[in-house]
């Protein structure tokens, strides 16, 4: 991940306490939020197939979906070093970006799989 303060231009600092807001470089947010979004994708599908191997069916893999989907968040809030804003500009891009939008990758493997374990 990239945090703001890699950026390769030298930033100056006043002693303005109303120039206190962090800056971010508009380029490091997007790569962060694109690996947020490519891992989500990754480990929706790889939920998604497990889910189907096992058998889950109704309520049973969406509870599975929202298990990945909490462990991802903390495993990109530990990759982040527990210092969620010096890569992102608030929470909620760590923990709901990206949640819903790996459903359907999930739904599409977890019946594929279904379908070829249990019904083929």
């Amino acid at each position: 991940m990239v945090g703001h303060n890699d950026s390769s231009v030298a930033e100056k600092k006043s002693s303005d306490p109303t120039n206190d807001i962090p800056n971010f470089n508009a380029e490091n947010l997007q790569s962060n939020m694109k690996t947020i979004y490519y891992s989500r994708t990754f480990l929706s599908i790889i939920g998604g197939v497990i889910a189907g191997i096992s058998g889950f069916t109704g309520l049973t893999g969406f509870i599975l979906y929202f298990l990945v989907m909490a462990i991802t968040s903390v495993g990109l809030i530990a990759k982040a070093g527990f210092s969620i804003h010096s890569y992102f500009d608030s929470w909620n891009r760590v923990v709901l970006d990206g949640f819903f939008s790996g459903l359907m990758s999930f739904v599409l493997f977890w019946t594929f799989a279904y379908d070829i374990v249990h019904i083929f």
